[in-house]
C-alpha cells in the first residue's frame, strides 16, 4: 500500500501552488517558477520535498546487508557520505531507486512518494536473522533540498544531511532529513521556497532520471545514465547483477536515455508518455519535461538505441533535437576489447 498522502504545512506559505501528481502534497511553486530556478542554479533558497518516502535501516549488520541487496558498494560506506543505489527484480529491472546517507547508527534513504511501503515490505521480508531494522519513518521525518551554502547547523539536533547534491551547471547543496514537525519552523527560518516545477526543471537539465518517470516495467540501469553513480560493478552478488553484467560486458540496453531541445513555437510541452518519433515512426517516449529558465522548453526521453543522434525528432508533435546522455553503444566493453585484439 502507498503511504498516505501528507500535505505539506509549507502549501500555507504566499503564492503556494499545489503540484499535480507524481508530486501532490507540495508547491509546484510559489508564484514564480522562473525566478525559483535562477535562485536555486545561484546557490540560494529551498525545495520542499516531503512528499517523498524516507527509510531508515538500523541494526549493526545494516550496511553489509544492505550491500548483498543492492547496486551500490555499501558494506564499507562512511558516514555522511551521499550515495545512491538500485534495487533491481530478478531479471535486473528497476524496482527502486535509494538516495543514501548513514549517520553511523542507521542508514537513511528518501525515494519516490508512496515507495516506502513497498520498499520496507520488501526488506523486511529479506531480514531472516540478522542485525537489521528496516523502517517506514515517512510520518515522522520530511526531506528538503537547500541550494547553496549550508543555511541549517550542522550540529542540529535529528538533522541528517546529504551532501553535496550537485545540479548541472547548478551551485552544489544538500537534502536534509528533518523531523516532519520542524517544516513550518524551517520554513519560517529560511526565506526563498522553490517548487517542484523548479527542481524538476534543473533535474531534467542536469540530465539526472528520476524513478516512475524515466522508469518503466522494462527499464534498467545501463539505459538510463545510472551505472556511473548507483551502480558498482566490481561488488558481490545482488538481485538482478547477472543482467547489469551481461549488457556491460557482452551487449547493449535496447534503449537509451537522451535529452531533449525543444522547439519552443509551441505552447504546450510533451506530457510524460507522449511519443517521440522520427520520420512519422515511434522509436520512443517523453519522460519528463519542463521551461527552463535559460534553455527554454525541454525535456527527457528514452528511445530505441539504434536512433540516430543527428536525427530529427517529433516529441509529442513538438520540435526536438537530441543532446546524448547515454551513447548508443553504451555497454558491451567485454566484447569490444576481444575485438581489438
Amino acid at each position: 500500500m502507498p503511504s498516505p498522502l501528507i500535505p505539506s504545512p509549507l502549501l500555507d506559505l504566499p503564492g503556494a501552488v499545489a503540484a499535480d501528481a507524481p508530486d501532490e502534497g507540495v508547491a509546484a511553486h510559489y508564484g514564480n517558477p522562473h525566478a525559483e530556478q535562477r535562485a536555486l542554479a545561484s546557490g540560494t533558497g529551498y525545495v520542499d520535498l516531503s512528499h517523498r518516502g524516507v527509510v531508515r535501516i538500523g541494526g549493526k549488520e545494516r550496511l553489509s546487508w544492505l550491500h548483498s541487496l543492492l547496486t551500490q558498494h555499501l558494506s564499507e560506506l562512511r558516514p555522511h557520505v551521499p550515495t545512491e543505489a538500485l534495487l533491481l527484480d530478478p531479471q535486473g529491472r528497476i524496482e527502486h531507486a535509494l538516495y543514501v546517507v548513514d549517520d553511523g547508527e542507521a542508514t537513511w534513504a528518501h525515494v519516490e512518494p508512496g515507495a516506502a511501503p513497498a520498499l520496507v515490505a520488501f526488506l523486511a521480508k529479506m531480514r531472516f536473522l540478522l542485525d537489521v531494522d528496516p523502517q517506514d519513518v515517512t510520518a515522522d521525518y520530511a526531506v528538503v533540498y537547500e541550494a547553496g551554502p549550508r543555511q541549517t547547523d550542522p550540529a542540529t539536533a535529528d538533522v541528517l544531511a546529504r551532501e553535496p547534491v550537485q545540479f548541472t551547471d547548478a551551485a552544489p547543496g544538500r537534502e536534509l532529513f528533518l523531523p516532519r514537525a520542524a517544516l513550518a519552523d524551517y520554513a519560517a527560518a529560511h526565506p526563498h521556497p522553490a517548487g517542484t516545477w523548479a527542481y524538476e526543471a534543473l533535474r531534467i537539465a542536469g540530465h539526472r532520471p528520476r524513478a516512475g518517470l524515466e522508469t518503466d516495467a522494462r527499464a534498467i540501469p545501463h539505459e538510463l545514465d545510472w551505472i556511473d553513480s548507483a551502480v558498482h560493478l566490481d561488488k558481490g552478488c545482488y538481485r538482478g547483477q547477472e543482467t547489469v553484467a551481461r549488457v556491460e560486458n557482452l551487449g547493449h540496453p535496447p534503449r537509451r536515455l537522451v535529452f531533449l531541445h525543444l522547439d519552443g513555437t509551441p505552447e504546450h510541452l510533451p506530457a510524460p508518455g507522449d511519443p517521440v518519433e522520427q520520420d512519422g515512426r515511434q522509436v520512443g517516449a517523453v519522460t519528463s519535461s519542463a521551461r527552463h529558465y535559460e534553455l527554454g522548453p525541454i525535456a527527457l526521453a528514452l528511445v530505441k538505441r539504434n536512433v540516430p543522434i543527428e536525427a530529427e525528432l517529433l516529441a509529442g508533435g513538438v520540435a526536438a533535437s537530441q543532446e546524448v546522455v547515454v551513447a548508443p553503444d553504451a555497454g558491451g566493453n567485454a566484447r569490444e576489447r576481444l575485438r581489438g585484439r
